[in-house]
């Protein structure tokens, strides 16, 4: 008997057979207007009625644009060649490759946050807005928007997890098949109800990881922080800011402990670690690149919340003082 998961046989990367759109793609348009249609409810609410909407879907759509620039900049200087990026430059953002049409391969999380970030500072600093207070409107809509991102991944059969025995491992197709020359795969196989003859490449099961982050990255911290927002906007003492810090931190820690799960990428392995299997979990100090980045988020939102509190209470105090 098999203990595992098919992956459904239905499902296809391409929205459209024999079209090169996939659904990585398609579902970046879902999550760009779930954020959008959230956002402006956030702004219909009396507490937010001051901001100008015009005002408010510009500094969106700089985030926007941030973010796709950070995404794509990011992931070619992090995870791919980035020395090939470095010399050729102008091939980050096109789309074709060897007269095909591939689309933007690459897209990192860690670099769109700062992209978007960034964006913003820019927009607030020539319209002299207030940035915290509309961030924090943005990031609450961005954990339920990021859900059809990682749903996209799954749909497209890519960024799967380490190899697993437990029941609810899935065998994904496009995955990388491993030699039963080597015993930790034969363990694996025997476990499962794998049958195959010594010598065969077989595909083994993962976790499917992209289901992990998009119900806890994104499900998950979505609800939690639009917990916070309601909070928030009943108790006045916390300062614009705290949304967009507690994101920050919020989603280094559960994505740095997903990263557990998610397969590294094979031409980087672990940064911290001396194991060179990738496949499997083996020690929680092997350390990947995705998770550094992760601890950076969770210091850099931890910081952002310290401050922003400590400032708003400064603010309080010289204004009791000047009354």
């Amino acid at each position: 008997m098999s203990l595992f998961i098919n992956y459904p046989s239905w499902i296809s990367p391409y929205v459209f057979e024999g079209l090169p759109i996939r659904w990585y793609a398609v579902m970046y348009i879902f999550a760009f207007a779930t954020a959008y249609i959230l956002f402006m409810r956030l702004l219909k609410e009396k507490e937010n009625r001051d901001i100008k909407k015009e005002t408010a879907e510009d500094m969106f759509i700089w985030a926007v644009v941030g973010l796709l620039i950070g995404a794509r900049v990011a992931s070619c200087l992090f995870y791919d060649d980035a020395s090939y990026y470095i010399t050729h430059p102008w091939m980050i953002f096109w789309p074709f490759r060897d007269g095909k049409f591939i689309g933007l391969p690459g897209m990192s999380y860690h670099g769109g946050v700062i992209g978007a970030i960034v964006a913003g500072l820019i927009y607030d600093h020539v319209k002299k807005l207030n940035f915290l207070r509309i961030a924090d409107l943005i990031t609450a809509a961005i954990p339920f928007a990021y859900t059809w991102g990682r749903l996209g991944n799954f749909f497209n059969g890519e960024l799967y997890g380490r190899v697993t025995v437990s029941k609810i491992g899935m065998i994904f197709p496009y995955a990388e098949r491993f030699s039963t020359t080597h015993q930790w795969v034969r363990n694996v196989a025997d476990s499962v109800g794998i049958q195959y003859v010594p010598g065969d490449y077989v595909n083994l099961p993962r976790w499917p990881s992209q289901l992990f982050e998009a119900f806890f990255e994104g499900l998950v911290l979505g609800a939690i922080i639009w917990f916070l927002v309601r909070r928030i906007k009943k108790n006045k003492k916390f300062a614009d800011g705290t949304i967009l810090g507690s994101y920050i931190m919020g989603y280094g820690i559960i994505r740095f402990i997903l990263e557990y799960f998610r397969q590294p990428d094979s031409d980087i392995g672990y940064v911290i670690g001396h194991s060179n299997n990738i496949y499997l979990f083996e020690s929680f100090f092997n350390i990947s690149k995705g998770q550094i980045f992760c601890l950076l988020m969770i210091v850099g939102g931890l910081a952002l919340l310290v401050c922003v509190n400590l400032i708003a209470k400064r603010k309080k105090i010289d204004d009791r003082r000047k009354s």
